[in-house]
Parts: structure tokens; C-alpha cells; sequence
């Protein structure tokens, strides 16, 4: 199993929650050498399975603010995308989390996945996201971690769907790093 994430970028403070979209559908974004779009319907099965899945800050598990098996962290899908709402803790994290979005400082919103089996598309160059299991969604405070990478910078090369996923591997090596 592949662990993948993606970024977005809305998040906003409303009292004591944070709300908003952790992926949009239909929106198409540059991962590695490829475009993804995110299909509507991609995470009914993973959020109708009933498993748990955490809120944290910056993919860190170190660094949990809510969950869905408590409640804190609520997740649907609608017609827009994956909609979250999280009840910040009372805690420091929590409280400077809050000031930072009323501020709007954080850096958006990012999710950690594995693509089901055939839950994935390939047309060429482009992947559409059919069906994955969510692990995790995350506050990300300075920059989501597929902004920035200089993957546009390298000389493009032919890859087939086995290449694109150990770059993926790659960057998410990096970016945890």
C-alpha cells in the first residue's frame, strides 16, 4: 500500500472548529510528472467503512486535534469535495492553530490516501481518482507538500504507471524528510 497526499487550501476558523474542504473534485493539479483529478464519489467508501481517520498538523501522528471514532473530526462528501469539520482541542496546538487560521496563516489543507484496488484511471499522462481509503487529513501551517518541488524543472521523460508511483514514493520521502 502507497501512502499519498495532496494538497488545498481551504480552511477557516468558525468559534471553535475549523471547516472547510480537504480536496476539491474536478479540479486538475500537477503531481510529479502528471495531472490528477479527484472524482466525485472517490472517498463514499472509505468514509461509509467506518474506520478511523485523524485530523493532524503536518502529517505528523505525533500531532493529532481530532478523530473520527470520537467524533471531533466529522467528514461527507458533496458536490464540491471532502468536507471537514474539526473541533479544535483546548489545548496549545489547538489554541495557536486557531489564531493562525483567524489570521489567515495556515497554509491550506492536505490528505493522506491509498488508492483502492482499480481505484485509479490512467489516460496517458492523467490519473483520475476513482476510489481511496482515507487515512488522514491535515492542517498544514507554511506550505502544502507538493507545492514547490521542482519536478517541472527536470527534463520530462517517458513513464509508465509503475514509474509514476515510485516517483510519488519519492517525493512523499522527501517531503516527510
Amino acid at each position: 500500500m502507497t501512502l499519498e497526499k495532496r494538497a488545498a487550501t481551504e480552511v477557516r476558523a468558525e468559534g471553535r472548529r475549523l471547516v472547510g474542504y480537504a480536496a476539491v473534485f474536478g479540479q486538475e493539479a500537477r503531481i510529479a510528472d502528471f495531472t490528477e483529478t479527484i472524482a466525485p464519489g472517490a472517498f463514499q467508501r472509505s468514509l461509509a467503512g467506518g474506520g478511523d481517520i485523524l485530523a493532524l498538523v503536518d502529517h505528523d501522528k505525533s500531532r493529532v486535534l481530532a478523530r473520527t471514532k470520537s467524533g471531533t473530526l466529522r467528514l461527507s462528501e458533496d458536490e464540491r469535495g471532502l468536507r471537514f469539520e474539526i473541533d479544535v482541542p483546548d489545548t496549545t496546538l489547538g489554541r495557536d492553530l486557531l489564531t493562525m487560521a483567524a489570521r489567515s496563516d495556515l497554509g491550506g489543507m492536505s490528505f493522506g490516501f491509498s488508492v483502492d484496488p482499480d481505484g485509479d484511471e490512467w489516460r496517458g499522462e492523467h490519473r483520475t481518482l476513482r476510489a481511496v481509503t482515507l487515512h488522514e487529513i491535515s492542517v498544514v501551517q507554511s506550505f502544502p507538500a507538493y507545492d514547490g518541488t521542482s519536478v517541472s524543472a527536470r527534463a520530462r521523460q517517458t513513464r509508465t504507471d509503475a514509474d509514476r508511483r515510485i516517483a510519488l514514493l519519492e517525493l512523499e520521502h522527501v517531503a516527510i524528510h
